[in-house]
């Protein structure tokens, strides 16, 4: 991708950085009103190579199992090779990535698994304009699908973008599709919701007001879901299956997942960067549903591509 006008727009990227902080923080805070005794773990750490982190890990609650909430602010000399592969004429520059990125894993199988993220990259070279782009987005996971959450979630998604205009929410719900999405399976991840990169055509302040609008509209999405289907009763039979397709998400990330191959790729934090991990997962061979069940279901209406803005 050529360096756009943007490139010359760039403001003081502490803005974002502020933010990010911030909506940690607030996350943090929603997650652990549903809990009645279970904390963030606060673990902040440097990197040798320069700047650091605050990874914040709930372990073992009543209603998250897992849930991980890390923001970064990373400096390097040198792309990793992931990122200067996407973008080869940034190559021999230095960097700044920051961000939030989130997993909830919830101990429920009705409640559904998610995740988020939202960042800046800045890309620095002495005597030339930095080159910067956001990035981020929100998906959901369910394993237990429900088509009223499905569609409030994806509705959520549509108010996010609509104010900064009306290609990006179709824009990005098929990137997330796309992206969200396991060729060797023949299936998506879940039901989507938003992902973008290299998002620099609003200049620096919409660009990051956008990214603001992402950021708390996932914290306005999750929430209700989470308080809607966290009593839901479950036994043996709905955990197998939720551990079983736990898998799913585990063979995602180590395989295709873009921040995954990023944080390794660029020595960053292994602990913050495996969070995104479910606690427990499993594999069975040859696992088929039993036709017309809720198992069935899942893989039959959920996992491709739909227009939930018109879902039936």
């Amino acid at each position: 991708m050529a360096e756009s006008s943007a490139t010359r727009d760039i403001a003081d990227p502490d803005a974002a950085i502020a933010y990010f902080r911030d909506l940690q923080n607030r996350i943090v805070e929603r997650l652990e009103a549903f809990e009645p005794e279970a904390r963030f773990h606060a673990d902040t750490w440097a990197r040798e190579e320069g700047g650091g982190g605050d990874t914040r890990v709930l372990a073992d609650g009543e209603v998250f199992e897992r849930a991980g909430v890390n923001f970064s602010r990373v400096l390097g000399s040198e792309l990793p090779a992931s990122a200067s592969a996407r973008r080869p004429e940034l190559a021999g520059r230095s960097f700044i990535a920051s961000g939030v990125s989130l997993v909830i894993h919830p101990r429920n199988p009705y409640v559904p698994t998610s995740h988020a993220n939202v960042r800046l990259f800045v890309a620095e070279k002495e005597g030339e304009d930095p080159v910067w782009w956001f990035g981020g987005g929100f998906d959901l996971t369910p394993y237990y699908p429900f088509e009223d959450d499905a569609v409030a979630w994806h509705e959520a998604a549509h108010a996010a973008c609509a104010p900064f205009g009306n290609d990006l929410y179709p824009r990005f719900k098929q990137w997330c599709d796309e992206y969200f999405y396991l060729p060797h399976r023949g299936e998506t991840r879940g039901v989507g919701g938003l992902f973008f990169d290299d998002f620099d055509e609003l200049g620096f302040a919409d660009s990051l007001a956008f990214v603001q609008s992402v950021g708390d509209g996932f914290v306005d999405a999750y929430a209700p879901i989470v308080e809607k289907r966290r009593h839901h009763a479950w036994g043996e039979r709905e955990r197998t299956f939720q551990l079983y397709r736990r898998g799913r998400y585990v063979e995602f990330n180590l395989l295709y997942d873009r921040g995954t191959l990023f944080g390794l790729q660029s020595r960053g934090r292994t602990e913050s960067i495996l969070m995104s991990m479910p606690p427990l997962a499993a594999w069975q061979y040859g696992f088929n549903p039993e036709p017309d069940s809720a198992e069935a279901d899942l893989t039959d209406r959920f996992l491709t591509p739909r227009n939930w803005l018109a879902a039936e």
